[in-house]
Order: C-alpha cells, then sequence, then structure tokens
C-alpha cells in the first residue's frame, strides 16, 4: 500500500506550487530534492544581510494577474524594475535597446533619428537574403555597430563558440523601443519577494513532509514504491538512464565576492558584451531588494560547458538535441505513474510565471481526473 498521494522530485517552484495545491486538497504529498535546500535555482541566501541569488539572478515578471496574485499571497513582491547596463569596452548602454542606447550610441535624440540610423546601418545587408547563422542574421535585423557593440562578444560568450557557429533561430528578431524606457520586460506586474524566493517556497512547502540531501536515483525502487503517482521535474535523459545519449547544455559557473563597500556598480545587473572579459555579466545582490548595508555582495556569472558535475541551465534547443528528445518522449507518454514537468523535464526553457501556470494547470488535472 503506497504511503503518499504524490512522490515529487524537486523541491523547486514547479514542485512546491503542484505540492501546495494538492496538499490542501487532502493529498499527502513527499517532496524529495537532491540538493541540501529547497527552491531548486531560485534559492536565495542571506548572506551578511543580503539576499543572495545562489544560482544566478531571478526577477519575475507576468501579465498574468492570477499568477501574480497567487505568488503575492504567499510572500510579498516589492517594486524591483530591471533595467540592465551593458558595459562594452568600458562605455556604459542601457538596455534593452531604446532611445537611451541609440543617443549613447549615436547622439540621436528623437525616435525618427534612430529609425533612420538603423535602417541605413540594415541596409548594408539586405542582400543576404537567407540568414546562415547569428551574427548575419543580428547584422540584417540591426545593422553593425548594435551587433558589435551590444550582441557579439556576449552571445558568442554565452553560447561558447563563434557567432558564425550559432545557428540564426537563436535572434529570430531583435525588439527596438523608441521611447527612454529602460524597462527590459513588457509585462504588468514584476519584482522580487521580500525576504527572498527562498521564503516564497517555504511558505508554499508549509505543512509538506520535505526531504533534501535525497537524490531520487539513490534509491528509486523504494521512492517508486512510496507514491502513488510521481511528479518528476529533473532531467528526462537521466530518468531513462541516457539510453538515447545526453540532452545538452550550457551551464553556468559563479565566482561570488563579499566586499566591503556600500555599492559596487549602482545597478542590480551589468552585462559585459565584449568578448577579451572572460563573465557575461556581474550581479549586485543588494539592489534586487533596494538594499542599504554597509557591505555588498557581487557574483561575476561565466558561461561553461555542461557536464556532470555542473548545473545544466539551457537547453541547447537545436535539431540534434531535439531528435534525442523527441525519443525520450516517447517513452514518457507511455508512463502511467509519472508525469514529467518543468525545464529539465520537458527540455524546455520556462520562465517562472510559466512555471507557476504549469504547476497551478497540472495540480487542477489531477484533481479533476480524481
Amino acid at each position: 500500500m503506497a504511503k503518499y498521494d504524490y512522490l515529487i522530485v524537486g523541491a523547486g517552484l514547479f514542485g512546491a506550487v503542484f505540492a501546495h495545491e494538492v496538499s490542501k486538497k487532502g493529498k499527502k504529498c513527499l517532496v524529495i530534492d537532491k540538493r541540501q535546500h529547497i527552491a531548486g535555482n531560485i534559492y536565495t541566501e542571506n548572506i551578511a544581510g543580503i539576499n543572495v541569488h545562489k544560482y544566478g539572478a531571478h526577477i519575475f515578471h507576468t501579465s498574468n494577474k492570477e499568477v501574480w496574485n497567487y505568488v503575492n499571497s504567499f510572500v510579498e513582491f516589492n517594486r524591483f524594475t530591471n533595467s540592465p547596463i551593458a558595459n562594452h569596452k568600458g562605455r556604459l548602454f542601457n538596455l534593452p535597446f531604446n532611445m537611451n542606447t541609440f543617443y549613447q550610441l549615436w547622439g540621436v535624440k528623437t525616435p525618427e533619428e534612430a529609425k533612420k540610423k538603423i535602417e541605413k546601418q540594415r541596409a548594408e545587408y539586405f542582400d543576404i537574403k537567407e540568414p546562415r547563422n547569428l551574427e548575419e542574421q543580428a547584422l540584417v535585423l540591426g545593422g553593425r555597430d548594435i551587433y558589435e557593440k551590444l550582441i557579439k562578444g556576449y552571445t558568442e560568450k554565452q553560447w561558447g563558440r563563434p557567432a558564425t557557429q550559432i545557428p540564426a533561430f537563436i535572434i529570430r528578431r531583435l525588439p527596438f523601443r523608441y521611447t527612454f524606457d529602460n524597462n527590459y520586460f513588457n509585462d504588468i506586474y514584476q519584482g522580487i519577494p521580500i525576504g527572498g524566493y527562498t521564503k516564497l517556497i517555504e511558505n508554499l512547502l508549509d505543512g509538506v513532509e520535505v526531504r533534501t540531501g535525497e537524490n531520487y536515483f539513490d534509491r528509486k525502487y523504494d521512492f517508486d514504491n512510496l507514491a502513488k503517482k510521481i511528479v518528476y521535474t529533473g532531467k528526462i535523459d537521466e530518468f531513462y538512464e541516457c539510453q538515447f545519449g545526453e540532452l545538452e547544455y550550457r551551464s553556468l559557473y559563479f565566482e561570488n565576492e563579499l566586499l566591503n563597500m556600500p555599492d559596487f556598480q549602482g545597478n542590480a545587473v551589468v552585462n559585459y558584451t565584449d568578448r577579451e572579459v572572460p563573465y557575461t555579466r556581474i550581479i549586485e545582490h543588494k539592489h534586487f531588494e533596494f538594499g542599504t548595508q554597509d557591505k555588498t555582495y557581487i557574483t561575476r556569472e561565466y558561461p561553461h560547458e555542461f557536464s556532470k558535475d555542473n548545473e545544466p541551465y539551457y537547453p541547447i534547443n537545436d535539431q540534434k538535441n531535439q531528435l534525442v528528445l523527441s525519443k525520450y518522449q516517447e517513452l514518457a507518454r507511455k508512463q502511467t505513474k509519472v508525469v514529467f514537468c518543468g525545464r529539465l523535464a520537458e527540455y524546455k526553457y520556462y520562465d517562472m510565471h510559466q512555471v507557476v501556470a504549469k504547476a497551478l494547470e497540472l495540480s487542477k488535472k489531477v484533481q479533476n481526473n480524481g
């Protein structure tokens, strides 16, 4: 006889939302995670009074009012607005591409001047009808100045290869904003949980049995027999022992530093867009919550080849990996006891609001099905 209705593999955002929803309907859940902490990649740790995003910057943004109200029912969100800065060889530019950026690039002061400048630069590449790679695609969309100063180096670092070897589809469009607006996102709602994301997950999992430091694959047979159903949020290829090969990811390496100064860069996120700087960005965590501490904590973020010793962050959704994924998905469709959900189980990049919406959707679906 199964002891639990659901075994949930992974104590991240998806697992926590699902566990909360089915638990309040009377279902008994066990949540396990191989890490020594809950909250997955949105885990925040308090260091010197600063809530540090231990696995990279996470900014919650959505236009889904239901999702926004849902997360705010567990912890209050602040009014943080993501307005990153780009540093190219010591010169600073506002992101996303907007009138501030165009003024910094060319001195143009009106939308009409900016549009003419961009069209003039794009016109040099109108003979490229079918872009063969990311470099050609970016030049066709935005011209040389924007490409060379704000796209090329950053993207090559992120992907670990020259832009001429990166598929064109990675940049399907370049959004140009002809207003002096540095808000990176267009969503209605945006912010950071006051007190950090770990607090959000703690509140979601309140009253739910959670075991950290438990690797599902170390005792898979025992765990499988504990519950009637399994919600699996780990890597789908690992679940099937990589029998069709490993799915590829890009990973990240973080270099952290606690500094004895009140402010290092004056902004939460500064991107370094030239190839010579080895990291892609520096995160200054206190600015996510408008901190006034005497010290500051920064993280340099280095893109990294994925291996079993580091975390999978960005799926490489090229044709080769999609073919491998389709084979695992075929096996997953035949499963009656296991549901594969989330970023790793679906081999798909999700924003946080999408994860919450998917978890709510699944919880309603299983409740409706009894």
